[in-house]
């Protein structure tokens, strides 16, 4: 980088950043009108001596990217001695000590220069001062440094002190010598630090817990207009007067010295620093007070305060506007015309500031987007907030005096979430505000925690802090675009701005602009689809989506709004022959339609990275979407939509390069397809289409990414809207942050129940007849017989342990209770696959569910209870109208009592009989529910009731066989799904993508199971993760001890009584989110630690249960996170490995700490300390995801299962350590060194929706094999899962769960009819759950060969289904074809040669047919 003191100087005189890069901005004004503009913003902001006045541009003076010098935290190489001062000469003058702890280190400079002004300029008072950034207090030098300073100390100041365990820490020392301190000052901050204050007999002790004037004023504010903790603060300065009138004399004295001081502070600036430190000092520090006796005290200047909200400019004459019309009248009329703005014609962009930054005139940051955005031709509003709800600001100064909104996008620069900051957020008050004002949100992050080198040094990124209070908690307002725009400059801790990234961002908030303000004929949008894994047959790929069909609806609403689609077909197949088939080539080619060819030349001039991709792959064009000479960019044009195929990885084939522990560089094809969109197609968006692509998983940091990262460098300033499954909110989350896209929630299919066909139908009718003959000594033994020999024949030998010898059992020479027993056992299996939910076929964006898709979905929404809402589950009520409780309903169930099953399906049937009743009263004659009629408002539910009729679901379930039921308490739950069935039919997916490609703010929504949360629906809008801070949550920690329960009691009985010592775990993201943190919760139930939350509610902290309480050994665990679990949940990573390392540290007898045994051994073993012996939280390296195991079998790119282990431990070897957060270190010896000792691999199934072979991610993260290697006895751990699908929550061994995914998918033809009905794509579905099911044969084993024997009756050896698979898909044909061939090459399956030889024939004859022969 050029020297940075140019740089600064250049600065200086633009107050823009373009001075330090150049970069091409692609926006929609001409490079003359940019140029023209650019060099008048830039020749005002240099003549303007109000800059130099008032801006801190001129105190720039050092490298913001140089070494900060001293030792640091985790992240923060910052160093409190640069904040101290020390009177050079104290002159007989009693000095005071202040020590202060700040969140943010704008204070810094104010502090310092208030102190030296006090020390040249006092005659009564010299001052010694020290500050600290909060995150500092973790590095155990700086905490050790600030006990001696606090011991020294007169007064302690603290401000947004608002993370629990730093919280903890500064009350642990200053709670002690609170007493001997002058006062206290503590402004925002958690509850616990406020009780600190303490200003003569003002104190704030009793917050939060009983009666006091100020809680009181508080409470009522919060009431009457949802104020935040800070809000009320100001309210309460402004009325200040009345409120002092009911204290005594000497509390309204130091009552208002303590307002007084929070205005001060509030001023921020070096003069009301210096007037609070004055204040204080003489009324409240002995040895000052007792110096002064006599004298006059100094009076102390009133406070100077900007007012409380009010637009800045940095060059505005006057410092403030408070009205946008008194703005406008110089902005227009005085500024755009010199900087040559057009103002009728300029693009409007909101800045939203902080008031902290303007009060310290730390404001460099502010000023340099501003310049970047005015130099581009945008007029700007800047608006700031004096407290941390900015929904005010907002609806005052946005509008104009019509009440037409002025802007056309919003950038917060505050990094927080619009209403409550840090503190206590209003996500549906801000989502609601910036609905209202209808542009699109961005919410862009400054550097807090980490200088400039740390974050560029960093492979996560963002320090976990800032990601959970500034990425997180905006996305819940709707917040797009996580961009890091400005860090810390070391030694003054002052804000710089960030070049590379201003400019991006500049660039990305004109490019949102233009989409509001252009007109849609001229738009240009390109639609990118992908293929996955890398076949013809695959294009297309999106999780539970017909994508061509839904294309054809997008298609055909961009035509309707006015957007050019050209000649763009009206038929699924039409567009999608276009896109698949090059008419040029030969016919059937393997090649897609060719849409550029871009040359080499063209490909180095236009990306500016492309010789970085080099070290991976050579020179371009390489062999990857090239033709030899060009890259080659596949897709379709019609008109201004461009539909394109986005590349692949690339390395899904190569052993070699899967075996990386870091991921690649994206390939030239992949680089070049992205320039292609944005320089030669020049789209002005892009829809990325579907559940998902390649983009945002490239190599990079994990959030807050440079200009480095791949994402970033692919994306550009282009807009990304992307369309993703409304049930997988994690990867959607990396989506949003990763590669900056606005996610567009798609609905999954309606879950339906499996049924049963073939043996397992006629079993169920076996039953049926058995229950009213069980008694004839004649029929029944017979028809036992029968259902002995059919079970058989199904392979249910392998679920029920002692169903009885087919050759030797006779039921006649039975008892009538082991008749029963049997029936009962079989009865249960059977109806545990008939009722098993599957998603059937795939959504087409824009349809809404039938109403008979909705029974299906409202019946599972029914059958959970929601306690928090006072809700319980239909099955609770129906049972409890006979005396009995759906818990032991469920339990007699599971054990196979004959009695039990029976009235388990009767519950069943009586909820769906009374669901259909509530869906039936608003269905239309096409089937479909337009309008929900209310039932519960209904004039003539009145009547009905008067004259005693029964709601019709009552009467369902009466008429199903429970007389008895409880209208009443089944209203709460009928209510709710009432609501809920308008949010299933809601249609919102078309207009949710238009509003994105319109310029509108997209409504936010949580993502995840729509049955456990149904406030996921309606689909449509921008879909959020939930605050990490936030889990686990209560009801999640009760569901996981009893799901640790359960296992641990299926183990003890499977092994005499004994505890498995250690069982290694597998955590994703997305489960996590929809279960708000059960599997994480389970890890530490094993543990023997509970997870305990903070005053503001957030799970902070961890606390060891006494082995007394435990009752039972604490259990070692090895956790394997997923990539995804690792970017979302790094403060959950945080929380385990202190948990795990406190188990480890306790001093327990080892018989009863097994984490502890362990941790010893390996300490020993490998020549390590304790703690980090105790490290058992793994993962990828930061910026990489998966281990590659699934990548390498649906590519067929592996030699043998050897590869794929070494594959696991190489790419999820990275430790996370608490005691060193910030990166993840690889430790492959301790990974194996763990994996040795463990008994059992244990993964959670947590929604219908994705099971273990609907996706490869499962068996990709399954160490089953791999612990076998490792293991001393090479014995293979038991594997189960939890099944936490249904409100019976159950734990199966792997193998039960893959026989039982089998029976209800790949082998169900309500399945594979149901998926062969939406045609290309159903072929593709079906042959994915084959290829996944032989994942699991190589990574657990688990496979039995009847699932591939079936497997092959249902789609080889039936002649007319072997035809409709090759003709409706013969690419995904042959791979099905391949699979099978690969499962008996590799010893998975066993069958007869003429299975085999057939096989090899029809593969011969299917690569003739694509071949075109």
């Amino acid at each position: 980088m050029a020297s940075f003191k140019f740089a600064a100087a250049a600065l200086l005189s633009l107050g823009a950043t373009s001075a330090w890069q150049t970069r091409t901005s692609f926006i929609s004004s001409t490079p003359r009108q940019i140029q023209k503009s650019a060099i008048q913003t830039a020749s005002l902001y240099r003549n303007h001596h109000a800059l130099h006045k008032r801006s801190s541009l001129s105190m720039v003076v050092t490298d913001p990217t140089a070494p900060a010098i001293g030792k640091g935290g985790m992240f923060t190489a910052s160093n409190a001695e640069n904040r101290r001062v020390v009177p050079e000469d104290v002159r007989g003058r009693p000095t005071m000590k202040i020590v202060y702890v700040v969140l943010e280190s704008q204070y810094q400079s104010s502090m310092t220069a208030a102190a030296k002004r006090i020390n040249a300029g006092s005659d009564n008072m010299a001052v010694e001062c020290v500050g600290y950034l909060l995150e500092e207090l973790r590095n155990e030098d700086a905490f050790e440094q600030f006990k001696k300073d606090m011991a020294e100390a007169n007064i302690f100041i603290g401000s947004l002190i608002f993370v629990q365990e730093l919280a903890e820490k500064v009350t642990e020392v200053v709670q002690p010598l609170r007493d001997q301190l002058d006062a206290v000052l503590i402004f925002p901050s958690m509850p616990e630090v406020m009780r600190l204050n303490k200003v003569g007999s003002f104190t704030m002790k009793n917050l939060g817990q009983s009666k006091s004037v100020v809680a009181d004023f508080m409470k009522k504010k919060k009431q009457e207009d949802g104020s935040s903790f800070e809000e009320g603060m100001l309210k309460l300065l402004r009325t200040l007067p009345k409120v002092l009138k009911f204290l005594p004399s000497d509390k309204a004295a130091d009552a208002r010295t303590f307002m007084m001081s929070f205005q001060y502070w509030l001023g921020g600036s070096p003069q009301n620093l210096e007037s609070l430190l004055l204040m204080v000092g003489q009324d409240y520090v002995a040895p000052i007070k007792e110096s002064m006796k006599g004298k006059d005290k100094v009076a102390v200047e009133e406070p100077v305060l900007l007012p409380d909200k009010a637009i800045w400019h940095p060059v505005a004459p006057d410092i403030v506007f408070e009205t946008n019309e008194k703005y406008f009248e110089w902005y227009n009329k005085e500024f755009c015309p010199d900087a040559g703005i057009d103002p009728a014609t300029a693009p409007t962009v909101g800045i939203i500031l902080q008031k902290s930054h303007i009060n310290t005139k730390d404001d460099t940051h502010y000023v340099s987007l501003i310049a970047e955005l005015e130099s581009r031709g945008a007029r700007v509003v800047p608006i700031y907030s004096g407290g941390l709800d900015f929904s005010g600001p907002v609806e005052d100064y946005f509008y104009n005096s019509m009440g037409k909104p002025i802007v056309d996008t919003v950038i917060n620069l505050t990094g927080f979430a619009l209403v409550g900051g840090p503190a206590s957020q209003d996500h549906k008050k801000a989502a609601a505000v910036l609905k209202k004002l209808n542009v699109p949100y961005m919410c862009a992050v400054p550097l807090v925690f980490q200088s400039f080198e740390e974050w560029q040094a960093s492979e996560l990124g963002l320090h976990p802090i800032q990601v959970a209070l500034q990425v997180s908690l905006p996305e819940i307002d709707g917040a797009i675009e996580p961009i890091i725009y400005a860090g810390r400059e070391g030694a003054t801790g002052r804000s710089v701005p960030l070049a590379d990234r201003v400019n991006l961002l500049a660039d990305r908030a004109m490019k949102w602009a233009n989409l509001r303000t252009k007109k849609a004929g001229d738009k240009k949008i390109a639609i990118t689809i992908f293929s996955f894994p890398p076949d013809k047959g695959n294009v297309g790929t999106a999780a539970y989506l017909d994508v061509f069909d839904s294309i054809k609806a997008v298609l055909k609403q961009l035509k309707t709004e006015g957007y050019d689609v050209g000649d763009a077909p009206d038929s699924k197949e039409a567009i999608m022959e276009a896109v698949l088939n090059d008419p040029e080539a030969r016919i059937s080619s393997p090649e897609l339609n060719v849409a550029y060819r871009m040359s080499t030349d063209e490909y180095y001039e236009l990306t500016p990275y492309a010789k970085d991709l080099e070290e991976n792959w050579g020179p371009a064009p390489g062999n990857l979407n090239s033709d030899g000479q060009n890259l080659v960019i596949y897709g379709k044009q019609f008109g201004n939509v461009f539909i394109g195929v986005q590349p692949s990885f690339g390395y899904e084939g190569d052993p070699m390069r899967l075996l990386f522990a870091k991921s690649a560089s994206p390939h030239h094809g992949f680089a070049a397809y992205y320039t292609y969109l944005e320089k030669v197609f020049q789209a002005d968006a892009v829809l990325h289409f579907g559940t998902h692509g390649s983009l945002e998983f490239m190599p990079g940091k994990q959030v807050g990414m440079s200009g480095t990262c791949y994402p970033d460098r692919l994306i550009n300033s282009l807009p990304s809207a992307y369309l993703y499954a409304a049930n997988n909110p994690s990867e959607a989350t990396i989506a949003k942050r990763r590669s900056y896209s606005a996610t567009v929630s798609y609905l999954t299919p309606p879950a339906e129940n499996a049924g049963l066909y073939k043996g397992l139908k006629e079993l169920k009718e076996l039953i049926s007849s058995y229950q009213g003959l069980r008694e004839n000594e004649g029929r029944g033994p017979a028809i036992i017989n029968s259902i002995v020999s059919t079970a058989w024949t199904c392979n249910l030998d392998k679920d029920i342990d002692d169903l009885p010898d087919l050759e030797t059992y006779d039921a006649k020479n039975d008892t009538l209770e082991r008749r029963d027993e049997i029936a009962g056992k079989v009865y249960a299996q059977i109806m545990q696959i008939e009722s098993r939910l599957l998603p059937c076929g795939l959504h087409t964006v824009g349809v809404p569910p039938t109403a008979e898709e909705a029974i299906a979905t409202l019946v599972n929404i029914a059958q959970l209870d929601r306690p928090e809402d006072k809700i319980e589950g239909i099955p609770r009520v129906i049972a409890a109208s006979i005396g009995r409780d759906i818990n032991d309903v469920y339990r007699g169930n599971n054990n196979g009592v004959l009695a039990d099953v029976e009235l388990n399906e009767k519950i069943t049937m009586a909820s769906r009989a009374a669901v259909r009743a509530l869906v039936d009263q608003s269905t239309d004659a096409n089937g479909r529910v337009k309008e929900v009629k209310n039932f519960f408002d209904e004039v003539g539910g009145i009547f009905g009731s008067l004259l005693g009729a029964k709601k019709p679901w009552t009467q369902a379930i009466i008429n199903a066989g429970f007389p008895n039921v409880s209208e009443e308490r089944l209203a709460p739950v009928f209510a709710y799904l009432e609501f809920c069935l308008k949010q299933v039919v809601a249609n919102n997916e078309l207009p949710g993508i238009m509003e994105l490609l319109n310029g509108q703010f997209l409504m936010p929504a949580p993502g995840g199971d729509p049955i456990r949360n149904p406030d996921v629906l309606p689909t449509g809008r921008n879909m959020h993760a939930l605050d990490p801070s936030a889990i686990p949550t209560t009801a999640a920690v009760e569901v996981a001890e009893d799901v640790v329960r359960k296992l641990l009691e299926k183990l003890a009985d499977e092994n005499d009584g004994a505890y498995p010592e250690s069982i290694a775990f597998t955590l994703w993201g997305t489960d996590n989110i929809k279960t708000y943190g059960e599997s994480l919760a389970q890890v530490l139930a094993l543990v023997g630690v509970r997870p305990v939350a903070d005053s503001l509610g957030r799970v902070n902290k961890v606390e060891l249960i006494p082995l007394e309480e435990l009752g039972r050994p604490r259990i070692d665990v090895v956790v394997s996170c997923s990539g995804v679990f690792r970017d979302l949940f790094i403060n959950q990573m945080n929380l385990m490995d202190r948990g795990i390392k406190m188990a480890a540290e306790a001093d327990e007898p080892l018989e009863q700490n097994f984490v502890r045994k362990h941790a010893l051994e390996q300490a020993e073993e490998l020549g390590v300390s304790l703690r980090e012996a105790a490290c058992r939280v793994f993962s990828n390296s930061a910026g990489s995801y998966s281990a590659n195991v699934g990548l390498a079998i649906e590519n067929g790119g592996w030699e043998d299962e050897t590869q794929l282990q070494d594959q696991f431990l190489t790419r999820k070897g990275f430790a996370f350590n608490a005691d060193k957060p910030g990166m993840m270190e690889q430790q492959a010896d301790l990974f194996k060194s763990a994996l040795k000792k463990v008994d059992v691999t244990f993964q959670n199934l947590d929604s219908s929706e994705i099971s273990i072979t609907d996706v490869s991610h499962y068996y990709d993260s399954d160490p089953t094999k791999v612990v076998q290697g490792l293991r001393d006895d090479k014995k293979k751990p038991m594997s189960l899962m939890a099944d936490t699908t249904t409100a019976n929550a159950q734990v199966r061994t792997l193998a039960e769960t893959v026989r039982l995914d089998a029976r209800t998918k790949l082998l169900n033809p309500k399945f594979y009819e149901g998926m062969l009905s939406t045609g290309y794509e159903g072929v593709r579905e079906i042959q994915k759950r084959l290829r996944n099911t032989m994942g699991w044969s190589a990574t657990a084993g688990e496979v039995d060969n009847f699932v591939f024997e079936d497997a092959n009756d249902v789609f080889i050896n039936d002649p007319e289904m072997q035809q409709r698979l090759l003709n409706t898909n013969p690419n995904a044909f042959r791979d099905m074809v391949t699979t099978f061939l690969e499962a008996n090459g590799r010893g998975y399956w066993e069958t007869s040669e003429e299975n085999i030889e057939r096989l090899q024939e029809l593969y011969a004859e299917v690569e003739d047919r694509i071949e075109g022969v």
